[in-house]
């Protein structure tokens, strides 16, 4: 400031304040607007950057302005009403980004993103499922066929698929793991329990048991559920008899829905010796019962077909009708055997290529099975088919 003598130092043009000169007796001095401070030179004045202080309190960045200061945020989001925080712009919710499958929001705009085991398009929208057998070293001998997000081999007509799930064989005719289902309810008795035993060893004379050949594991039910022997544990056809002969009668209530449930759960699983699914080794269930089941059959029934497993029921005596064929797989009249009239069975050979192997062009959605496993479960039902004759006509059944 300078001393005046009494003069208005600010009406003259030489007093050099750059905002405002204040005159006072005798002198004057400057000061500065808001938003500014003197500089040294006491004439000159300096923005004040509130943004350096720290204060501000913005999320991302703070933006001076004369006298005050204001926040900005970066691109991709937008102030809140607190004028400092910021929200990502959630440019999907808009509802005009036109993606196939996902939206994702980026601070840069919506990004269209496929699921997985598909590509996106070079319109950045579309997706296309992704052909694994063009992009990877499958290593099939035969054929590839791409899975979302996997891929399986196939083999040709009369070949099957190998342990390794690529190469390709000859088909081993009438192979299959079968599992049976016996009965052994104090309605039973034990006379025909031994009946039982005598049919059940009939089915494996017929069939060629072996690791490799048909694998058979045994269940009897009653109240509760045991199984006798696993599919893995046996490698001859004398094995199984013995074992079967062996076995004891458990008498007491005929828990049916208890026994499809433990067969679908454990009985064909890989550790009690089933196959794997690749290699298209028919999995057969086969049930004996003589009456009506105390618990519910429905749910582990519809199960057991779920999971590909071709049901066959044997009923003897007050067995219901209505049950078997509800265990049965379909068409029911071809899996379904009552031992009074077995006879009535010598159609059912001839219609099984059809129901087992449906030819192309049948209904979209059936289930088309490979030609190893329709050679096997043919094979399977013949051998089964002369066994029941062979009861019946020595009436056993």
């Amino acid at each position: 400031s300078c001393v005046s003598s009494g003069k208005d130092q600010c009406a003259e043009p030489g007093h050099g304040c750059q905002h405002q000169c204040v005159n006072a007796p005798g002198t004057f001095h400057c000061t500065c607007n808001p938003g500014y401070k003197l500089a040294a030179d006491n004439k000159s004045c300096l923005a004040i950057d509130l943004c350096a202080e720290g204060t501000h309190g913005c999320e991302h960045h703070c933006v001076n302005s004369p006298g005050s200061y204001f926040c900005r945020c970066q691109v991709g989001f937008v102030l809140q009403q607190d004028q400092r925080s910021c929200r990502a712009i959630d440019y999907c919710s808009f509802g005009n980004h036109s993606c196939q499958h996902e939206c994702v929001s980026t601070p840069g705009g919506p990004r269209c993103h496929c699921r997985e085991g598909h590509d996106l398009q070079p319109d950045g929208r579309s997706c296309q499922v992704r052909d694994l057998c063009n992009g990877v070293d499958h290593g099939c001998e035969f054929h590839c066929v791409s899975e979302g997000l996997s891929y399986r081999c196939l083999c040709p007509e009369g070949q099957q698929l190998q342990a390794d799930g690529k190469s390709c064989d000859r088909c081993r005719e009438g192979h299959v793991d079968l599992v049976l289902l016996v009965d052994g309810s104090k309605s039973v008795r034990p006379q025909n329990f031994e009946l039982v035993k005598r049919f059940v060893n009939q089915i494996v004379d017929f069939l060629d048991v072996s690791p490799e050949g048909t694998r058979v594991g045994l269940v009897q039910f009653s109240s509760r559920v045991r199984t006798e022997f696993p599919l893995g544990r046996y490698g001859t056809a004398v094995e199984v008899k013995q074992a079967v002969l062996a076995m004891e009668y458990m008498e007491r209530g005929t828990m049916t829905g208890l026994a499809l449930r433990h067969m679908v759960e454990h009985s064909f699983s890989e550790a009690q010796g089933a196959r794997p699914r690749a290699l298209n080794v028919p999995r057969v269930g086969l049930v004996f019962t003589d009456g009506r089941s105390q618990d519910d059959i429905s749910v582990w029934a519809a199960r057991a077909k779920e999971e590909g497993i071709v049901m066959y029921a044997v009923g003897v005596g007050k067995a219901v009708e209505a049950e078997l064929r509800e265990i049965a797989s379909e068409p029911a009249e071809l899996h379904v055997s009552y031992a009074p009239d077995f006879g009535t069975m010598t159609h059912l050979l001839e219609n099984l290529r059809g129901s087992i192997c449906p030819e192309e062009g049948i209904s979209a959605g059936t289930e088309l099975r490979s030609p190893c496993e329709c050679e096997s479960l043919v094979e399977f039902q013949g051998r089964t088919l002369g066994a029941l004759e062979s009861l019946t006509l020595n009436h056993i059944l």
